[in-house]
Formats: C-alpha cells, sequence, structure tokens
C-alpha cells in the first residue's frame, strides 16, 4: 500500500514540475515577444551561427522538443532549409541542459549551513520566495511586461517545488535493496540507454526525466556507471515529439525530425563506445560512487557539447543523409508571382506554440492573399480590351486560392485566439481578421469585373475609346491604391496608409464624373444600351475595389494608435476638414496624375 503512495506523490511532484517548467518557458516567451523563434528564420546563414541560436532559443524557451517542434514547422513552411535546420536542431540539444544546472542548485542543501547568504541560496529557502515574488507581481501588477517576469519567477518555484515533491516521494527507496539492484541492473549500457530514451519518450520531456534522474539521485542508490547511458538514452528519446509533429508534414519537415534522431544515436553511439573504452582501459575512480544533481546536470552538458562539436563539420552530410533516407517527389514549380501551393503550409499548427510568430506567417499569407488580388484585378480589367477564356479561368484559379487562403487563416487566428496571448496579440489578431476579409472582397469584386467582360463579349459589343481611355485611368488610380494597401500592411507603415484615403477620395467622384458622362452618352445615342450596363456596372465595383483599400488603411492607422478600432468615417471626416497631415496637398497631387486624364477629352 505505501507503494501505492510513493507512486502518487512521485506524480504529483511530476506534475508540478511539468507546470513550472511549462510556465517557466511561457513567461519568457511572452517576455521576448516571440523574438527568439523569429530570429531562427531570419539568422540561420550558416550552421554556427544556427547552432547558436538554437542554444539560446532553447534556453529561452526551456524546452529542446519545442524548439525541434517550431524548426519541423518552419521548415514545412519553407522558410527554413534543411540544413541550417540541422544546426538549430543541435545547438537545441545543448539549450536543454540549462534546465538541469538549474535544478544542481539543490546541491546546495548538503553544504549550505556556513552562512547566512548560502542559506538564502538553498533552494529550499530560495524557491518559495521566488514564488512568492512572483505571485505577488503577477497578481499586483497591470503592465504586462511584470506579469511575465511574476510568471516566469513562479514558473521558476513552482518547478522546485515539484522537485522536492519528487525527491520527498523517492526517499524511503533509499533503504530499499530492490530499488538499489534495479540501478546495479542499468549499469548495463543498452539497457539503460533503453529505460532513457522509453521513459523520456513516455513523458515527452527531456529536462524533466533529467529532473526525474536528479531527484532519485538523493537516495544514493544511482551510481555514476548506471546515470551515464541513461542520460545519453534520454536525449534519444525526446526525438519521439518532433517526429510526432512531423506527421502530415513535407518531406524536408520529416527530413529535420531525422536528422535530430540521427544526430542523438550517433552522438550517443560515439559516447558509449568513447567512455566505455576508456572505463575498460583506464579507468574512472568515480565509476561506482554515487552521482548527485551536479554530476548529472555536468554530464549531460558535456555529452551535448562534445557531441554537437564532432558531429558539426558534419551537419551537410547529416542532410544529405536524410535526403537519402526521406527521398522527394518532383518539386511542382511555382505560379507566376512565386506563391506555390506550399503557401498555405506556413500556417502551421506546430507555430501555435509560439503566438507571435504564428502571427508573422499569418502576415504573410495576407500579403499573398493581396498580392493575388491585386494580379486578379489588373487581368480582370485587361479582358475589357479583349477578352481570353484562359485569362479568365487563369482568374478564377486565384480567386479560389484567396478564398481558400481566408478560411485557413480565420481558422488559424480562431485557434491562435484560444492560445495564451499578450495584449497586443490579442489585438493583432483582431486587426489580422478585419485585413483578411477585406483583401478577399478585392478579389471578390476582381470576379465581378470577369463576369462584366464575359457579358460584353457573349454580346459581341464593346466599349467606345473613349470609355476604355476613361476605364484605364480609373483603373491606374485603384491599381496604385491596392499596391499602397498591400505596402502599408506587408511594411505596417503609417505614413503608407495616410496616403490612401485622400487617393480614395479621388477615386469616388472619378466615378461620379464617369457615371454621368456615360449617361449622357445613352442619352445621346454615341454608347449601346448593352454596353452601358456594363460599363456602369464595372465602374460601381471598381470604386467599390478603392473601398476596401481604404478600410485597411485605417486598421493600420488605428491600430498603430494603440487603440482597439478607428471609425473609418469619423476618420474621413476629419481629413476632408483638413485636420490630418498633406490631406490637401495629396489630394491635389491625385486629382492632377489621375482626374485630368479624363478631363483633356470630354466630347461625348
Amino acid at each position: 500500500m505505501s507503494n501505492i503512495f510513493m507512486v502518487i506523490s512521485l506524480a504529483g511532484g511530476l506534475a508540478l514540475f511539468l507546470y513550472g517548467m511549462s510556465m517557466l518557458g511561457s513567461g519568457l516567451e511572452k517576455l521576448s515577444g516571440g523574438r527568439m523563434e523569429q530570429t531562427l528564420e531570419k539568422l540561420t546563414k550558416n550552421t554556427l551561427m544556427s547552432v547558436l541560436l538554437g542554444l539560446l532559443v532553447t534556453a529561452a524557451i526551456q524546452s529542446s522538443s519545442a524548439t525541434t517542434v517550431i524548426v519541423v514547422g518552419l521548415v514545412n513552411a519553407g522558410i527554413l532549409k534543411l540544413k541550417p535546420a540541422v544546426g538549430v536542431i543541435m545547438g537545441a540539444n545543448i539549450g536543454t541542459t540549462v534546465t538541469a544546472q538549474i535544478l544542481r542548485l539543490g546541491d546546495l542543501d548538503s553544504d549550505a549551513n556556513a552562512n547566512l547568504f548560502l542559506q538564502f541560496l538553498k533552494p529550499t529557502t530560495l524557491a518559495p520566495l521566488i514564488a512568492i515574488v512572483g505571485i505577488l507581481m503577477f497578481m499586483a501588477s497591470k503592465r504586462t511586461k511584470f506579469k511575465d517576469i511574476g510568471q516566469i519567477l513562479l514558473g521558476f518555484g513552482i518547478l522546485f517545488n515539484g522537485m522536492f515533491g519528487m525527491e520527498e516521494a523517492v526517499k524511503p527507496l533509499a533503504e530499499s535493496p530492490e530499488f538499489a539492484n534495479l540501478f546495479a541492473a542499468l549499469q548495463n549500457p543498452f539497457l539503460g540507454v533503453l529505460v532513457g530514451a522509453v521513459v523520456t519518450a513516455i513523458i515527452q520531456s527531456s529536462s524533466a526525466s533529467i529532473g526525474i534522474l536528479q531527484a532519485l539521485s538523493s537516495t544514493g542508490a544511482i551510481t555514476f556507471s548506471s546515470a551515464f547511458p541513461i542520460i545519453m538514452g534520454q536525449n534519444i528519446g525526446t526525438c519521439i515529439t518532433p517526429i510526432l509533429a512531423s506527421i502530415g508534414a513535407n518531406k524536408n519537415a520529416k527530413r529535420s525530425a531525422a536528422v535530430h534522431l540521427m544526430f542523438n544515436i550517433i552522438g550517443t553511439a560515439i559516447f558509449l563506445i568513447g567512455v566505455y573504452a576508456i572505463q575498460y582501459t583506464v579507468g574512472f575512480t568515480f565509476w561506482d560512487d554515487p552521482i548527485n544533481r551536479g554530476g548529472i546536470a555536468n554530464f549531460h552538458t558535456l555529452f551535448n557539447v562534445v557531441v554537437t562539436i564532432l558531429l558539426v563539420p558534419f551537419a551537410g552530410l547529416l542532410a544529405k543523409l536524410a535526403e537519402l533516407i526521406i527521398r522527394d517527389p518532383k518539386n511542382k514549380a511555382e505560379d507566376e508571382l512565386g506563391i506555390d501551393e506550399s503557401a498555405l503550409a506556413k500556417l502551421d499548427d506546430r507555430f501555435l506554440r509560439s503566438p507571435s510568430l504564428a502571427l508573422a506567417q499569418c502576415e504573410i499569407v495576407i500579403s499573398n492573399m493581396g498580392r493575388l488580388a491585386k494580379s486578379n484585378f489588373g487581368k480582370a480589367i485587361s479582358l475589357f480590351a479583349q477578352y481570353n477564356d484562359k485569362t479568365a479561368q487563369k482568374i478564377r484559379e486565384y480567386e479560389d486560392a484567396i478564398d481558400k487562403m481566408e478560411d485557413k487563416v480565420n481558422n488559424y487566428l480562431v485557434k491562435l485566439n484560444d492560445c495564451e496571448l499578450t495584449e497586443p496579440e490579442s489585438k493583432k489578431i483582431t486587426h489580422l481578421l478585419r485585413v483578411v476579409s477585406e483583401f478577399e472582397r478585392v478579389g471578390d469584386y476582381s470576379i465581378n469585373l470577369v463576369e462584366s467582360a464575359e457579358l460584353l463579349y457573349q454580346k459581341k459589343v464593346q466599349f467606345s475609346d473613349q470609355a476604355m481611355g476613361e476605364l484605364s485611368a480609373i483603373c491606374d488610380a485603384v491599381s496604385e491604391i491596392i499596391d499602397m494597401a498591400l505596402d502599408a500592411f506587408s511594411q505596417n507603415d503609417v505614413g503608407i496608409a495616410r496616403r490612401i484615403e485622400p487617393l480614395e477620395e479621388i477615386i469616388d467622384t472619378m466615378e461620379d464624373t464617369l457615371k454621368f458622362r456615360h449617361i449622357k452618352r445613352l442619352e445621346n445615342g454615341t454608347c449601346t444600351i448593352d454596353a452601358g450596363v456594363v460599363f456602369l456596372e464595372a465602374l460601381t465595383n471598381i470604386e467599390r475595389i478603392s473601398d476596401h483599400c481604404s478600410n485597411i488603411g485605417v486598421y493600420i492607422i488605428g491600430t498603430n494608435n494603440d487603440k482597439e478600432s478607428l471609425n473609418r468615417h469619423d476618420y474621413i471626416k476629419r481629413m476632408h476638414q483638413g485636420e490630418t497631415d498633406d490631406y490637401q496637398a495629396l489630394s491635389k497631387s491625385y486629382h492632377d496624375k489621375y482626374f485630368t486624364r479624363i478631363e483633356t477629352d470630354q466630347t461625348a
């Protein structure tokens, strides 16, 4: 019966340990604003830099599994190439040793009676104090930054309390001969590696399994000879998480998971041969001595550092080996915009571990949507001059892609909204939901233009030269406003966003003027009814596209003003009243550029 209670206590301590590690990593992640993960996709130009980045990111988020899962997602999305990914994975293995080095502070308990200062450094004293400070900061502070720091401190305290719980649970094992015999059997290197790998694979965290081993070391029954193979096996077991994450991903993502596994298996093989070769020739004086937390942490760090140093020169070879094991199908060519079928892979659920990184991928996909919508608009207008079935079909294919992107982005943002977010990240989600809808509507109006051009073609009628000239002028203005909306969004540039509304106002005026003129042509009989109706409908659709670009500009201005929303009509009213900078100057500039083109010829 006592064994049952011991298992329950051990499981409870492990639960606290895992929760504390999760809180600590989550707090560090939010405090960094996701910059660590985003750096992975920007600064992995060489293998050594990749190793350093993998180390820093893993040390920050306290999980090599999380880092490698993010790497799998980046590779799957085509953001990170396979060779730099190998370096990041190697660095992650070193970064994960930080947790064990923190936990070794527990060894201070044995010699911390010398003075008051060391008494406060004892984890049994320090951990509760840190947890108290953390909870006070987390609950009392109104600033997000201090709340995140409070969460980090609270996670640190819970982590150690979980360790204390595990140690308390296993204390009776110190007197158990069966337990001593069990770890004596684990001196068999192959059995030790297998046990370490299986336990780590089950709990999917090498840091947690190392923590359990450090807790068990307090019994004095674990020797260096039994701990070494277990630690090596734990590095293999942690590979299960990225392997599971690569299921359903593309070939390169599967290869990155395979590289992680190969790296740890090869490293374990090298170390096993090296360690046991030395033991059976020269011999280690400490081989059968009990190991403590510090010894476990040091060997864990030594193993990963040495294996990384040995294998870094062969990063390219590991990547090629993964390519041989997991063969690549023929690559599909990108379309003329450079947007291939893997564009939606950027919205990878693996990125949900890092909300800021996930939001950055959403922005990329939405920008792609905007580019497709801009392309569709240009192609649709060309159909009025010369109708082409293939062009019309291409526009519809792009529109299908836009609709798929909108659905995927919306669903992804809904999932992301259920994650633990900072206030700026929550506002960003609202902003992106609005923008994605606006770009999708631009695509819809382009389809309406295609249908108008088809109707004109089927009835075998054409616009007059004057009507085509007028259409060209207003469409050039709309092309520019779409470009400005795209640039303002992708660059988050308020300056560009402020230039949108003056142009939108000129487009409105042009639409009213051109409609009036065309009605006059209908009255004079210089334009057929069929062509006239199509022309008026086309003008309406063209002008509405500019309205949606104006909405995007207002959203960007409102977001950067630290407001949850900005009333579009109030903002536009203030602009027209001259309350915003350069409105009149910009209006005159756009008037001279576009409106004068339709004023040069006013013959009916």
